[in-house]
């Protein structure tokens, strides 16, 4: 069964994106391999309004991934290579149903983390730590959100920005 994985920038205070939904505060740290990143995924997970962004940004830097959105207001199917679905709790159980090794990729957003979290769908948390304190914004974990057990997996100090990539597993109880 693979695993789903929520990986994801957040501020020091707790946001992965601005009141408005801007993420221009996120540094990119020279250091990190992002096509790396994407090749140890085998999808992507992401809710309507973070698809968005993905689209507005030009998508991923690694290899083509499967893209999967979970919307209550786009039609459902598949167009130019992307599936969408309205019910995110059963689609995503399919998906984690498969052989494939490689985890995948929940990049966003709050509310989606939360609906599939709430399921016991999500098995790891994976923070990259900006160091900004934004004051508002998107929460990572948006509330009434369900209580999370975590166990440290890794952990990497990106000294040229001073991001501190978190790695954490979901403890079942």
């Amino acid at each position: 069964m693979r695993q789903l994985r929520y990986s994801v920038a957040a501020s020091l205070d707790g946001y992965i994106a601005g009141p408005d939904g801007e993420f221009d505060w996120i540094v990119i740290d020279p250091e990190i391999d992002f096509a790396a990143m994407y090749a140890g995924f085998s999808g992507l997970v992401m809710g309507r309004r973070s698809y968005d962004v993905y689209v507005s940004t030009g998508g991923g830097e690694g290899p083509a991934l499967p893209v999967y959105v979970y919307s209550r207001t786009l039609a459902e199917g598949e167009r130019d290579g992307v599936t969408f679905a309205r019910d995110a709790v059963t689609h995503v159980r399919g998906l984690k149903e498969s052989t494939d090794g490689k985890p995948l990729w929940l990049w966003g957003g709050g509310e989606l983390f939360r609906e599939l979290a709430q399921a016991g769908l999500v098995d790891g948390i994976d923070v990259a730590v900006i160091p900004v304190v934004l004051g508002e914004g998107i929460s990572l974990l948006p509330a009434p959100g369900p209580r999370l057990s975590l166990q440290l997996r890794g952990h990497r100090l990106y000294a040229a920005t001073g991001t501190l990539f978190l790695e954490y597993d979901i403890r079942r109880v």
